[in-house]
């Protein structure tokens, strides 16, 4: 609020996203693309309106309830890898399947590292870490609990021309494998591009495919 009136950062948002989809939020900076996928993840609520994840009304759950509903259901990749940095790329893995009390959880988290090429790198901390290389991480932090859905925010926003490449392989490779829905926001047409339907956010409203 500013001056006593409401910024309305997003307005007359219906959409749906089925099982199994991939769908990429396309739109400028500003746009409102981080609060929706915050809002549709449950990390964030809206002021009025309806938000349904697997199956389960975000508005009638308090935060520890949303927080239980994503965990070891939900995966997440950001444009800054969000890496524990007194953390191993294994550690960091290991983590949520440790809390998820997951059995033979470093022996998964090694299997998923060495998927994404880094199974050299176990014992390196993320800054003795490239970007590419903390992003494979935070790849391998992500599919490591096999979410029934992902969100990924600006995954290759920054990374390099062939790092960012590389990302979008992973990512969509390890989605097959999964079979995960998977639902991104990126300014990366290319990235856009694998998706199986693309949106487009312009000044918080959604106005279709590109």
């Amino acid at each position: 609020m500013s001056d006593g009136r409401v910024l309305d950062i997003l307005s007359a948002i219906d959409m749906q996203v089925n099982a199994g989809e991939a769908v990429a939020i396309l739109g400028p900076s500003g746009s409102g693309k981080s609060t929706l996928l915050g809002l549709l993840a449950g990390l964030d609520q809206p002021s009025h309106g309806r938000v349904s994840l697997l199956g389960n009304d975000l508005g009638d759950m308090d935060e520890d309830a949303r927080a239980a509903l994503r965990a070891g259901r939900v995966g997440f990749v950001f444009q800054s890898f969000q890496l524990l940095p007194g953390m191993t790329a294994l550690e960091n893995v290991a983590l949520p399947l440790q809390i998820g009390r997951r059995r033979s959880a470093r022996s998964q988290a090694e299997a998923l590292l060495r998927e994404v090429g880094l199974g050299e790198r176990l014992s390196h901390l993320p800054r003795q870490l490239s970007g590419g290389e903390q992003q494979r991480v935070a790849l391998a932090r992500a599919f490591a609990g096999d979410p029934a859905i992902l969100f990924a925010d600006e995954p290759t926003g920054n990374l390099d021309a062939d790092s960012g490449q590389r990302i979008i392989d992973l990512l969509f490779g390890l989605r097959d494998r999964v079979g995960c829905t998977l639902l991104l926001v990126t300014h990366d047409q290319q990235l856009a591009a694998r998706c199986d339907r693309v949106l487009r956010l312009d000044a918080g409203r959604l106005v279709g495919a590109p």
